[in-house]
């Protein structure tokens, strides 16, 4: 099925890279190289030149922090995702939001895509999508509250607790309105997960592909990828592409990503070792 974000639409074959803009100041991983709106320019433009089919951008940090209201929050986006559609209207817009009067605003400056890293914490944000005409992130995130770290989440199943809670949210969404075409399922690593949480995740990810929604991977420099290497934050990249590979063997659609080059390079050669992405050239042997 031709997968539909906003006024962008994309065959079944194809493979996303979207690249992460934060327009906030306390980023986990760029400490707030992109606050300043001209900086955040600069990297729309950056991973444009890069291959970015999708920028996502952000005005509130998912971690625990100062508080945030959703005037702020509309004050660090709208007028920047205004700016980059006049600018780049080839790039498919997402925002990174859980508040519907987020959404709605940021979807009238031109935004194609609502990605809701919180679960659907606001039950109105699938109609801030659908009265758009705007594309959704559906994840799954174990119930927390925004902007809350988890501790002690258990489940019995944790794939088969992603499957039901990001399904039964695009259900609801396409009920709203949404157009069925336009709905992503994500199973959010390390959101309302601990690293063997998010781990068993990445191992079992073709599970959640099957459903038959594109699935969103955001992987890059995650803290189960840290846990894992015993790395902090800027030495996973390694680590990041390795559970990318994975991730794209299993079928994942789009991935969040602070590096647009590497990881582009990394899926399309296991695509094509899946048989599903021609060589770009291959000529030895047969010259």
């Amino acid at each position: 099925m031709t997968l539909r974000l906003g006024r962008h639409e994309f065959g079944d074959e194809a493979t996303l890279m979207m690249a992460i803009v934060n327009r906030t100041p306390d980023s986990f991983y760029d400490k707030g190289a992109t606050w300043a709106e001209d900086k955040a320019f600069e990297r729309v433009a950056l991973v444009a030149a890069q291959g970015a089919e999708i920028v996502d951008i952000g005005g509130i940090k998912a971690a625990p922090g100062v508080e945030i209201g959703a005037a702020e929050e509309r004050s660090r986006v709208v007028d920047f995702v205004a700016r980059v559609r006049e600018s780049f209207p080839e790039l498919v817009i997402s925002v990174d939001t859980w508040r519907a009067e987020v959404g709605r605003a940021v979807c009238a400056a031109g935004a194609d895509l609502i990605n809701d890293a919180w679960g659907g914490a606001d039950p109105e944000l699938v109609d801030a999508a659908a009265e758009a005409g705007a594309a959704i992130v559906c994840t799954h995130t174990g119930g927390v509250t925004p902007r809350t770290r988890p501790y002690r989440i258990e489940y019995d199943d944790v794939v088969a607790a992603a499957i039901a809670d990001t399904t039964a949210y695009a259900v609801r969404a396409i009920a709203a309105g949404v157009d069925p075409a336009s709905v992503v399922i994500d199973p959010a690593h390390d959101f309302g997960k601990n690293t063997f949480h998010s781990l068993e995740v990445t191992r079992r990810l073709g599970e959640i592909v099957a459903t038959g929604y594109p699935v969103l991977v955001s992987l890059s420099n995650k803290d189960f990828v840290g846990e894992t290497l015993d790395l902090p934050v800027g030495e996973r990249l390694t680590g990041t592409l390795a559970a990318t590979a994975v991730c794209a063997l299993a079928g994942a659609r789009i991935y969040r990503v602070h590096e647009v080059v590497e990881t582009r390079q990394t899926v399309d050669m296991v695509e094509t070792i899946a048989g599903r992405r021609l060589p770009r050239r291959a000529i030895r042997g047969l010259q």
